[in-house]
């Protein structure tokens, strides 16, 4: 298949965020999905793979997931896309959020490219839709495969939780439409890589996750 993808998991930072090398077998191309930190781990694991990095793909504006972009994207000279404006004040304040979170100090930098659901990006032979999925951030996206059945869902959903809304512009009642609206649409056979933890599929949390499965949902 022309865009047959595979990928690689790295857990990075001492939040254990998962990073994602994505990799397009047909090309030799890769795009980094949520570098945010460990910078040599990552290098090792594309130059592992033998593959050549052409994006940096970014789901929203957190230090875990994008504390490493600035550095990446000035060593491998690709564009960054992502996330949803809406999370730019989150890529501003990155001195501010090393700060908070005991970090060494974080370069700040601004995407190439902000990203609306309904878009598509691209690297090598492969393509993945944009879905703005609001709610553990104001701009956060998603990015799904649909040829491979796969979706990357950041800090919206995980195995059995979904993600925290207690930082700034976080909302658990956008973050509850964001999940059923956006993701159940896509398969209840997707698997998904979340921002943290095991992977799963949206049918397994539509049955059994305690904060939208739906069962849990119809009640509300």
């Amino acid at each position: 298949m022309p865009d047959a993808l595979a990928f690689d998991i790295i857990p990075v930072t001492p939040l254990q965020q998962n990073c994602t090398v994505l990799l397009c077998q047909a090309t030799g191309a890769a795009a980094l999905v949520d570098p945010g930190g460990d910078v040599e781990d990552i290098v090792a694991t594309v130059q592992r793979h033998g593959a050549r990095v052409e994006k940096i793909f970014l789901t929203h504006g957190h230090l875990d997931h994008v504390g490493a972009t600035a550095p990446l994207k000035e060593r491998y000279g690709v564009p960054v896309e992502g996330p949803h404006r809406d999370d730019a004040f989150w890529i501003e304040g990155l001195p501010m959020q090393a700060q908070m979170f005991g970090f060494p100090p974080l370069p700040t930098f601004t995407p190439d490219r902000w990203l609306e659901g309904g878009d598509t990006v691209r690297f090598g032979a492969v393509e993945l839709a944009v879905r703005h999925c609001p709610g553990h951030t104001p701009g956060h996206v998603v990015f799904f495969h649909a040829a491979s059945r796969l979706a990357l869902v950041g800090d919206v959903l995980f195995a059995g939780s979904i993600g925290r809304t207690d930082l700034p512009r976080g909302n658990h009642a956008d973050l509850l439409r964001s999940i059923p609206e956006q993701l159940w649409p896509l398969g209840d056979d997707v698997r998904f890589i979340p921002g943290h933890g095991p992977m799963s599929t949206f049918g397994a949390e539509r049955r059994g996750n305690p904060y939208v499965a739906d069962a849990v949902l119809a009640r509300r």
